[in-house]
């Protein structure tokens, strides 16, 4: 992290029901670098309210709880507190929630037995706009959306009257480039990367680089390499 960024840690707020885990986080928590832990909920009415009660930077969101679930609480954070992100804490079995809780507004995912690394990861990743995908869940998602049953529609011709140049850029979006990393492959400036990404958003109605990938695999722009 640079001077800057050590000097004001994200502020996180971790949401959970199950007592030892909630605890077990906040204390991993406190041990990394450029993160302070400034409340904890066991549900998501507390989320919500420590959310308007200390504006932190970002949620740490348990799916499965009780009043309250995680993706309705994302829900109302992210539509009463657009400043706040949201990050999953999720277990397979949460699967059913995933794509609820990304439509909800959550920028991130992560398993319960994420390492620090991980965790600091998509933290720096929501609040710089980036899709806080750990590589567990990109795969799970992977794997979802190319089950039999949910065959990707092929597109014949770009959707949503996107350019080539855009649905390229979507792509590249989807396979987790960066955009420089992005304008460094298709030898543009980052600042024709931005405005390829603001035009695809406002053809397809995205709001963020997480909901890009979940369109780019629903569309069929990007498959698996077996397929």
């Amino acid at each position: 992290m640079t001077g800057e960024e050590s000097a004001k840690p994200a502020r996180v707020v971790v949401a959970d029901d199950q007592t030892v885990v909630r605890e077990g986080i906040v204390m991993l928590l406190g041990l990394l670098p450029g993160i302070e832990v400034v409340g904890a909920a066991g549900d998501g009415e507390e989320a919500v309210r420590l959310v308007a009660e200390l504006a932190p930077d970002v949620v740490l969101m348990d799916l499965r709880m009780p009043r309250c679930d995680g993706v309705e609480a994302t829900r109302r954070i992210r539509a009463e507190h657009p400043g706040t992100q949201v990050v999953v804490l999720t277990t397979f079995g949460d699967d059913e929630s995933l794509f609820p809780a990304l439509r909800a507004g959550a920028r991130g995912y992560l398993t319960k037995d994420a390492g620090g690394d991980e965790i600091v990861r998509a933290v720096r990743s929501v609040l710089s706009g980036e899709a806080g995908l750990s590589p567990s869940i990109q795969r799970r998602l992977l794997e979802r959306l190319t089950e039999p049953e949910r065959k990707p529609v092929a597109a014949s011709r770009p959707p949503d009257g996107l350019t080539a140049r855009e649905t390229e850029v979507l792509v590249l979006i989807a396979e987790g480039l960066t955009n420089q990393e992005i304008a460094r492959r298709l030898h543009v400036s980052t600042a024709t990367v931005k405005t390829h990404i603001n035009n695809l958003f406002a053809k397809t109605g995205l709001k963020d680089r997480a909901r890009a990938v979940g369109y780019a695999y629903a569309t069929g722009l990007v498959r698996p390499p077996s397929q």
